[in-house]
């Protein structure tokens, strides 16, 4: 029995949320692989509005700006059932960045809003080619000219800028350092150089964008001046823990499809499950898993008990480590089990193995989570950070 309680209300969001998964997207799976990502419109429709449905939109933010008002442990009792599923078709289910819920009132009605309505998506413009991990080495400015802010520079990896309504730019503002500026994706001076193709095949691309003297007013200060840093820690905060629970919804699948297999499976005369070559593997990857959901489920409650933030920013750096790197191990047993059928692509631990590849990179990789980690534990103590 499980020492995570949940209430009636979360269980029924679970069991929500699980029921989209199963009913809506994992039968969507194969046909998203084989055509690169890509779903027919039809499909992309019907998603969304069994998501909107389900209530499952907008999770995060507040229902007054037309979101579900989710605590930190809502949040990671939906992502968990999200991450469950390959081929990141829970992009679908509309939503937007939580910095927006920092905007002016026109900005939420404008930007917010539709987004949770799925009526237009929005993208997070902060990498550069020289400024990765390192978010502070950006290089675009924000330059006054009369009444508005002329932006100019490049952004790599933009997620969802293939499809986005509005980029959220970070931009150095002359005499205020680094700002979010909201830009229209069809403003004259956006260009887009590159749709590289990834290692994943998921519905949104990662463009190249170029700023070109892109003039914005003040009205797209996002914020407020010199505010970005403080936006994206709780931004990242949110970002790293969704990664987490996402990483244990994929254990959890790539158990049940994995145990099931190597206990029908037989070779040598016995189940594969049966062969100490197989189950130990299996086994620490089930240990895994119970360590990593326990972590993001201590992490929700302290964002939910109104804890140090920096407390809770370095636990979320922990489960986003540990739960990206067990769930890698995860999918690459669970290809091993799989043997032949689990290099193809219509094999769930395949699409993991090539999908969980990036929660060790994006929204900061391992190495910065293990220095977050290291840092806090110097200034607050090593029981801070453990206990």
């Amino acid at each position: 029995m499980s020492l995570i309680r949940l209430s009636d209300e979360q269980i029924e969001l679970r069991d929500r949320a699980k029921t989209f998964v199963d009913d809506v997207l994992i039968p969507r799976e194969e046909s998203a692989e084989r055509a690169g990502g890509r779903l027919p419109s039809s499909d992309v429709t019907e998603i969304m509005k069994a998501a909107l449905a389900a209530r499952l939109n907008g999770g995060r933010h507040a229902v007054e700006h037309g979101g579900q008002g989710w605590s930190a442990t809502d949040y990671v009792v939906v992502h968990e059932q999200f991450g469950r599923n390959t081929n990141g078709l829970w992009w679908w289910v509309p939503d937007a960045y939580n910095v927006l819920s920092a905007g002016t009132p026109d900005q939420i009605s404008r930007y917010l809003r539709p987004a949770l309505r799925g009526e237009g998506w929005v993208s997070y413009a902060v990498t550069e080619e020289y400024a990765g991990s390192d978010p502070s080495a950006i290089s675009t400015v924000a330059e006054r000219v009369g009444d508005r802010w002329r932006l100019d520079g490049e952004k790599w990896f933009v997620t969802s800028g293939d499809v986005a309504a509005v980029h959220i730019v970070v931009a150095l503002a002359e005499d205020a350092g680094p700002t979010l500026f909201l830009v229209d994706a069809e403003a004259d001076g956006v260009e887009y150089l590159d749709d590289p193709p990834f290692t994943h095949s998921f519905p949104h691309g990662h463009p190249t964008l170029h700023l070109n003297g892109v003039l914005v007013g003040d009205d797209a200060v996002l914020g407020g001046l010199g505010q970005a840093d403080a936006l994206q820690r709780n931004w990242f905060v949110e970002e790293r823990l969704g990664i987490a629970a996402h990483c244990v919804g994929a254990m959890t699948r790539l158990l049940d499809e994995a145990v099931a297999w190597a206990c029908e499976r037989e070779q040598g005369g016995a189940r594969l499950i049966d062969h100490q070559g197989v189950a130990f593997p299996l086994a620490d990857s089930a240990a895994d898993a119970a360590a990593a959901r326990l972590l993001v489920y201590e992490v929700a409650a302290l964002a939910d008990s109104g804890a140090d933030r920096k407390v809770v920013h370095a636990k979320a750096s922990l489960a986003k480590l540990f739960a990206s790197e067990a769930a890698w191990r995860c999918a690459d047993r669970a290809v091993q089990t799989f043997g032949g059928r689990g290099y193809m692509r219509t094999n769930v631990a395949e699409r993991f193995l090539r999908e969980l590849r990036v929660d060790r990179i994006w929204e900061g990789t391992s190495e910065i989570q293990r220095l977050i980690i290291t840092r806090s534990m110097e200034r607050r103590g090593v029981r801070q950070v453990i206990a």
